[in-house]
């Protein structure tokens, strides 16, 4: 390979696509081209990486996903395409076969676990008033608020989902840890990190949105797995 593979990006609870606004124009002005987001429906692991899927199914030639949180777990399961060539943890689960995000976090609770409500329709959001210190503590008030206004709520059922054939058994992959991390506990996000045995890990001083308060080290990590899937 010597060109420079795709790059899809998977979003994760409680948010969209549009999370990723800031590590997008970061890449596109190094040089990606193919730049796709994901927007899934977060209705059950299942749905979402078949979303997923389709989408890197429409793509010619090497694809690297990129998941952060639960969508971490997305391209865990979804990362079994042929053309996935590596998978990129941001601040991310990352299960093994029969793991859940939900098990995960039960076996060592974040700080903010305790502002997840859910509704009478069983979606699960962090509440309101609570979203910047949970989510998003490195952000300024107002985008913290157009956070938790904008919230996608994921069927509190996806939680408890589990994972089939974890695709970091197979393929290259990276991983970035949040230390400041109220969403995910940062000794979760190491200890998966570590059994995954990536090309590399980075740490950040950085809360759950890490990809929104420092885009420029994720996009390093990113644009470093995509060179090195792309050397000769």
């Amino acid at each position: 390979m010597t060109d420079k593979p795709a790059i899809v990006l998977v979003h994760g609870f409680w948010g969209g696509a549009a999370h990723w606004a800031k590590v997008i124009p970061e890449l596109h002005r190094r040089g990606f081209g193919s730049l796709h987001a994901v927007e899934n429906p977060l209705t059950s692991l299942a749905d979402d990486a078949e979303r997923t899927r389709k989408m890197v199914r429409q793509i010619d030639g090497p694809v690297l996903l990129v998941g952060h949180s639960y969508g971490g777990a997305v391209i865990t399961e979804a990362g079994d395409l042929p053309n996935v060539a590596g998978l990129v943890y941001v601040a991310a689960f990352a299960p093994d076969a029969g793991e859940s995000p939900g098990q995960i976090s039960q076996e060592l609770p974040p700080a903010a676990f305790e502002n997840i409500a859910p509704d009478s329709d069983g979606y699960l959001w962090i509440e309101q008033d609570k979203f910047h210190e949970s989510f998003a503590q490195d952000l300024s008030q107002e985008e913290a608020l157009v956070m938790a206004v904008t919230q996608k709520a994921p069927l509190g059922s996806t939680f408890g989902d589990t994972v089939t054939a974890p695709a970091w058994r197979s393929k290259p992959c990276w991983y970035q840890v949040s230390a400041a991390d109220r969403m995910i506990h940062p000794d979760n996000e190491r200890r998966m990190a570590e059994r995954m045995k990536p090309r590399k890990v980075i740490e950040l001083d950085a809360g759950h949105a890490s990809l929104a308060s420092q885009p420029v080290p994720v996009a390093d990590l990113i644009e470093e797995a995509a060179l090195a899937l792309s050397a000769p």
